[in-house]
């Protein structure tokens, strides 16, 4: 009868061990997650809907960036937190940095983007100047306007293409910002990605 008893208990000393292993192996898949191996879950400040909504933006994003050139795949990074996109990587022109940029601006319930990637191309300084000089007086124009929340917008130009991402806080201020940027001396093209307050998928209380 001891013998039994005892195979029975070390029966169920083995199975416990067993689903412990289980559920601490589940738990070590899960913490690999969007913030890297090693860190739980269970401290990721998102509500899981966010995390649901992050992670199904960066599935759309990472996809399109790889329709756009496939090379990006090993060149660039993209993460998607809170509806915040970061972009990291190196690219060879400074037209591809803008374009990434605008595809991540236009990725389904985008709220910001911070675009780190790095170029190749060789400085050119005469042509960077001219550049920089009509970034700042659109800059300066839509400071100047009481109708625009400049804050909301980032501006960037190349070869006097001056490329706009931000949000707008109704279509009128939108188009505030489309008028000051081409009535900036010495610009050939004006490329936006302006998003409505009213379109946003997450809107702060």
């Amino acid at each position: 009868m001891i013998i039994v008893y005892r195979l029975k208990m070390k029966n169920r000393l083995s199975i416990l061990f067993l689903i412990f292993f289980f559920l601490s192996s589940c738990v070590g898949v899960s913490s690999s997650g969007v913030f890297g191996t090693g860190v739980s879950i269970a401290i990721d400040p998102r509500s899981l809907g966010t995390q649901i909504d992050d992670s199904l933006m960066q599935k759309n994003l990472s996809a399109r960036i790889i329709i756009e050139n496939k090379n990006y795949l090993l060149h660039v990074k993209s993460k998607v937190l809170d509806g915040r996109i970061f972009l990291t990587g190196k690219v060879d022109q400074p037209e591809e940095k803008l374009k990434l940029t605008k595809i991540a601006w236009e990725t389904e319930g985008v709220r910001s983007v911070r675009n780190d990637i790095k170029i190749k191309e060789e400085f050119n300084f005469r042509q960077s100047a001219k550049d920089l000089l009509i970034t700042s007086q659109l800059r300066t124009a839509l400071i100047l306007n009481k109708n625009i929340k400049a804050t909301n917008y980032q501006l960037d130009t190349y070869k006097k293409k001056i490329y706009i991402y931000g949000i707008a806080l109704n279509k009128e201020e939108k188009e505030l910002v489309l008028s000051e940027a081409k009535e900036i001396l010495d610009v050939e093209d004006v490329i936006a990605s302006i998003l409505l307050v009213d379109n946003l998928r997450i809107q702060k209380n």
